[in-house]
């Protein structure tokens, strides 16, 4: 919400392909200082996925803005709907954490990792068949899974 206030809704005019791409890159990035274990930019891996998080948020609510939305919306209304989002998100982690006997808490950070580019080369296969599917749970699910599978990432490094 601070970049909110700092850009305004800039992000409205990127196609959600586009934030898949960013959120992909971003991805992409953690896997790549993962394996190499060091950064040459001072931005590490708990700000990937954090950023992943936020790009999530952000993709759900471009899915269901209306074409004739305006670039530029209220602060506020963002604020209430990032919460309403980001709160649907969790309520899906608590149901499926209890589902999968918080499976996550014995993962690696990797293979958390693993699974956010899996679920995007999956959400880019999606756009590319224009939101046709014969058995795939869809786009927005697919966003907070890697939603709640950065959450998870955070949390097992320590970010509160």
């Amino acid at each position: 919400m601070k970049k909110t206030h700092d850009y305004g809704t800039a992000w409205r005019i990127l196609r959600p392909e586009s934030i898949t791409d960013q959120i992909f890159i971003k991805a992409q990035r953690i896997r790549t200082l993962e394996e190499k274990k060091v950064s040459k930019v001072d931005e590490g891996i708990t700000s990937e996925y954090i950023g992943i998080v936020n790009y999530c948020i952000i993709a759900m609510m471009q899915l269901e803005c209306p074409a004739d939305a305006p670039v530029e919306l209220p602060v506020a209304e963002v604020e209430g709907w990032f919460d309403e989002k980001a709160n649907e998100t969790k309520e899906l982690m608590f149901a499926k954490n209890h589902d999968y006997g918080e499976a996550w808490r014995d993962m690696r950070i990797s293979s958390l990792t693993d699974l956010i580019l899996m679920k995007l080369l999956r959400v880019k296969q999606i756009e590319d068949n224009k939101g046709l599917t014969l058995a795939s749970e869809g786009i927005k699910a697919n966003y907070q899974d890697i939603l709640n599978y950065s959450v998870f990432a955070l949390i097992k490094l320590g970010v509160k």
